[in-house]
């Protein structure tokens, strides 16, 4: 008897065991159906206060010291939910252990779905270059966002001007794409991109790409400080008020000169724009 009574049970255990994996997939699947939800609503995954964790899922070197970093969204769907214009704050710590955050612009837009990358020079002692040099793929990032004072709208002026020292071609980078990436979008910009020597130049495939498929919209003028081939054709020595009355678009209503750069750098440029007659309006740092 006690043997048909445990054959009876059987069935019924198996029910509910069953039962129970049903309604925990069940709870899993709104989980993330949620969290889905609520990224494609909120037209982003991001939190301005919060830090969330990505993980780093490619590491390219793009020059000796610096790297493109690629970091998966939480679905393939998913979106950042960065506005032209803005950056991100990551958070990681320095070769004493030492909790450190610096401000760093994707060069991926929200029409990129699942994942997002930035491009980052490690200098040899900079705080959170250690952490990015010793970052392995399938570790995670501490980013918050979105955070910066530029607001962008297409066609709010006729023509930038772009004025990049180094890594400050990122946020430069990332409004390009953003206007040469949007038909309606017919804004013109001229870029100069200043750096010590060829190799140190970050994203010239892409720039170059741009230039020429855009060639009525964007224009690109690559400044060294030291080039190392004597055929070089661009511009030598530091970014002068030549170049700049050159290259960029005269001083006007409806045009706008960003810079971004090394501090050094950005001063003598504010100098170079208000001697040439552009004013605080029509200039904007990064």
């Amino acid at each position: 008897m006690a043997f048909i009574q445990s054959m009876d049970f059987m069935p019924i255990a198996n029910a509910e065991i069953l039962g129970v994996l049903i309604a925990i997939f069940s709870v899993t699947v709104a989980a993330a159906s949620s969290y889905y939800f609520l990224c494609r609503k909120s037209k982003g995954c991001l939190d301005p206060q919060k830090f969330k964790e990505f993980k780093l899922i490619k590491k390219t070197p793009i020059s000796p010291n610096a790297a493109k970093f690629r970091f998966s969204l939480p679905t393939p769907k998913s979106l950042l939910g960065l506005p032209a214009g803005k950056h991100v704050v990551c958070r990681g710590r320095d070769s004493e252990g030492q909790e450190v955050t610096r401000p760093y612009t994707p060069i991926t837009l929200d029409s990129q779905d699942g994942y997002f990358e930035l491009v980052v020079k490690m200098y040899p002692k900079g705080r959170m270059s250690h952490h990015f040099r010793e970052m392995c793929e399938g570790e995670y990032l501490a980013v918050k966002g979105p955070q910066g004072r530029f607001n962008y709208k297409p066609g709010q002026v006729r023509a930038f001007g772009m004025i990049a020292g180094g890594t400050g071609i990122t946020p430069m980078f990332q409004l390009s794409r953003a206007i040469l990436e949007n038909p309606k979008d017919k804004t013109s910009v001229h870029l100069i991109y200043a750096n010590t020597t060829l190799e140190d130049i970050l994203l010239k495939e892409e720039l170059d790409a741009f230039a020429s498929k855009f060639p009525n919209r964007f224009k690109v003028y690559y400044v060294l400080s030291q080039p190392t081939d004597s055929a070089w054709k661009g511009g030598v020595g530091h970014v002068s008020k030549e170049m700049i009355q050159d290259y960029c678009p005269p001083p006007a209503f409806d045009i706008q000169i960003l810079r971004c750069g090394p501090p050094g750098m950005n001063k003598a440029m504010e100098a170079h724009l208000n001697a040439l007659g552009y004013t605080s309006p029509m200039q904007f740092e990064f």
